[in-house]
């Protein structure tokens, strides 16, 4: 399955539109009922509001009707380890939970693999809104 992703994202980055940084990143998220979903970054002229991948990939998971991450691969160019923005990692964990693994790759493949929590130790979410106690 990692190998299938690695592949979806690859061809994710390939379709990125990035004329101004010209970084092209690809993503690829698999909720937890199995679905694969790519995304690629989009950016825009008025810089801020661009599009990550990995928020096109979640958004096309909620599209299909799946509401948990399994795991996630982020592919982008260059020497250093590419991995999600702080504003993806927050945006991952609204699905996910510290144990997810985040597979960070180059177009070579697999670089290495972290959970959720390394890149965002003590983090808020959902769970952290307790709306069972509003009265």
């Amino acid at each position: 399955m990692l190998e299938k992703m690695i592949s979806l994202a690859r061809d994710a980055m390939g379709r990125a539109y990035a004329p101004y940084s010209n970084f092209q990143v690809g993503a690829v998220v698999r909720g937890r009922d199995g679905g694969l979903f790519s995304g690629c970054n989009v950016e825009n002229a008025a810089y801020p509001q661009g599009c990550c991948a990995e928020a096109s990939a979640i958004s096309a998971m909620i599209m299909a009707g799946e509401k948990r991450i399994a795991e996630v691969v982020v592919m982008g160019r260059g020497d250093e380890l590419v991995t999600p923005c702080g504003g993806c990692r927050q945006r991952i964990r609204e699905f996910a939970d510290d144990s997810t693994p985040i597979h960070v790759c180059g177009e070579e493949g697999l670089r290495k693999t972290v959970t959720l929590g390394d890149l965002l130790p003590l983090s808020f979410g959902p769970e952290n809104l307790d709306l069972t106690n509003k009265g």
